[in-house]
């Protein structure tokens, strides 16, 4: 039986790579506080909005709503097709929880298709990276549930690290302290952060100086990575350190990057411009 795949903004692929990948897309509300005019991921170029960060403006996010989900969801039933969603990590947002609930609901209106919704546990081009092993998945035949299935048993192999260029964006959403953020930017000391197995932005090491941070990335993946997996890089405007940290994976490691991709304004509402991310399935998170 036919299914389609969907997940939303958070993962960090562009619309039109998603629709190349045959994935819909459920695109996630944002605001500027400064004028509370709600926009959707994609609305804007990337630069401009980052260039919007960097003149002061703030801005906020919020989880996709149960009745988007209805919307998007329903035309996709009644074409008799079931849904397989990935959705943005629960440690994160709110998101996933509200696919579940409009999920149930739907179950029991079309009893006869099956919605499937997997808590990524991820975010940025890590979700990304995990819709596509998904696609992939399907795209050798594997069922509705039997993607299901394994995307679930997969999810704690998918590596996240990154590391930022300003701490004062970790400082306003509380993943750093105002003495921390205070004192690593006089310092240059640069946070390496990962997804941990909760779906929870957390720290994990500190270093001084953007390039070393860098390499602090690189030497994880070096540690951890498996031999069989796609390497995907996220950055918020910083086209020139991605490319450098893919150039340290291949001199260093070996290792080919499969993608780089932008941040969106989602994500990039809580990291800032001059976020740095490092995708790839390993041994563990």
């Amino acid at each position: 039986m036919a299914y389609v795949l969907i997940t939303d903004s958070a993962c960090d692929i562009l619309p039109e790579k998603l629709k190349e990948w045959d994935v819909g897309l459920i695109r996630m509300p944002y605001l500027f506080t400064d004028d509370n005019r709600e926009r959707l991921d994609h609305d804007q170029p990337m630069k401009e909005f980052y260039d919007e960060m960097r003149d002061g403006r703030v801005a906020k996010t919020s989880g996709v709503n149960e009745e988007t989900f209805l919307t998007f969801f329903t035309p996709f039933l009644e074409d008799g097709k079931d849904i397989l969603y990935l959705a943005f990590s629960s440690g994160l947002s709110v998101t996933c929880a509200n696919a579940v609930r409009v999920a149930e609901q739907l179950a029991e209106q079309y009893p006869e298709r099956k919605i499937r919704v997997v808590d990524s546990l991820c975010a940025s081009a890590g979700q990304g990276l995990f819709v596509y092993l998904a696609k992939m998945n399907r795209d050798k035949g594997m069922t509705v549930d039997e993607n299901a299935d394994a995307m679930e048993a997969d999810k704690l192999h998918l590596c996240h690290w990154f590391t930022v260029e300003d701490l004062k964006y970790l400082k306003r959403g509380g993943r750093v302290s105002a003495a921390t953020a205070l004192l690593g930017t006089a310092l240059n000391v640069k946070p390496v952060l990962h997804v941990d197995n909760e779906g929870h932005l957390i720290k994990m090491t500190q270093v001084h100086g953007r390039k070393k941070s860098i390499r602090k990335m690189a030497e994880m993946l070096g540690e951890t990575i498996l031999k069989d997996t796609p390497i995907f890089i996220s950055h918020g405007d910083c086209i020139e350190d991605a490319e450098l940290l893919a150039k340290i994976l291949k001199e260093n490691y070996g290792r080919e990057t499969n993608l780089i991709t932008g941040i969106g304004s989602v994500i990039g509402a809580h990291s800032g411009p001059g976020t740095l991310a490092l995708f790839f399935r390993g041994k563990e998170r």
